[in-house]
């Protein structure tokens, strides 16, 4: 049993919204995401998949057809949706199919979940605007966000945790952070 799962994705205050991406292992793209302002929360987890209150050993063995995923919370006066999808094209590779990195398989595909019409299109003219920047196809999917669950708490707020003890954090994150000139 897992102990230490967490129950929910934090409270929507009022008249934020909600974006889902997957880009790749979750903790590098929720540290990303947590630096931004206008962001209210970033929840990693699961999404997309078959199997309800998956684990992340079933969705690390292929087992569950989910994707490592974070859920943002965030202000759309302080920071526009647009701008989230900017920063989820900078943030990974949307080339690489069913990997980034090291890390290899469909839980850790590219994709933008979108939770309204208006989040679907943005997303859409969003990725044919960014084909631009690579030079081969990008193949994020775009899909409507489907149940959302929440990884167990000690893969929340991981970077933020573990950043300086963490060797994964160390050769991966904070390279990505540095890169995109938010380190703190």
């Amino acid at each position: 049993m897992e102990d230490n799962k967490s129950d929910a994705t934090p409270a929507i205050p009022e008249g934020y919204e909600t974006a889902t991406f997957a880009a790749g292992c979750y903790w590098c793209v929720e540290a990303v995401y947590q630096r931004l302002e206008g962001v209210h929360a970033v929840t990693s987890g699961f999404i997309g998949g078959q199997v309800e209150e998956p684990t992340y050993e079933a969705v690390c063995a292929g087992t569950t057809g989910h994707a490592e995923a974070v859920e943002v919370i965030f202000d759309p006066e302080k920071i526009s949706y647009e701008t989230l999808l900017n920063w989820f094209w900078r943030l990974h590779d949307p080339t690489q199919l069913n990997r980034q990195g090291a890390d290899v398989g469909t839980q850790y595909r590219s994709a933008i979940y979108y939770h309204n019409e208006t989040q679907k299109k943005a997303a859409s003219d969003s990725r044919e605007a960014a084909q631009a920047s690579f030079a081969s196809p990008i193949v994020t999917e775009i899909t409507e966000a489907s149940e959302f669950y929440p990884a167990m708490v000690s893969h929340q707020d991981y970077y933020r945790i573990n950043g300086h003890a963490n060797p994964y954090c160390q050769a991966v994150i904070a390279p990505k952070l540095k890169k995109l000139n938010l380190e703190e």
